[in-house]
């Protein structure tokens, strides 16, 4: 579906129908494309244990030391 800016605020319902039928709304300006509507895919629902990179920083105390050691001090 193609729609221009004006549209997309007018027909929002029908927009809205169209990203449940998952299809892609392509929205134009002045005649060009200036942005693409994807509906959002459901993904599997997995346990975060069967992720393959779950526990590949074991040696990691904490999130916050290893965010304070990526950003380093400021002096």
């Amino acid at each position: 579906m193609k729609t221009n800016a004006v549209d997309l605020r007018r027909n929002m319902k029908d927009i809205m129908r169209a990203i449940d039928r998952s299809e892609q709304v392509t929205v134009l300006y002045h005649g060009k494309e200036k942005a693409v509507i994807l509906p959002i895919t459901q993904e599997s629902s997995q346990a975060i244990e069967q992720h393959p990179f779950f526990g590949m920083l074991d040696d990691v105390e904490s999130v916050e030391s290893q965010i304070d050691d990526l950003r380093g001090s400021r002096y």
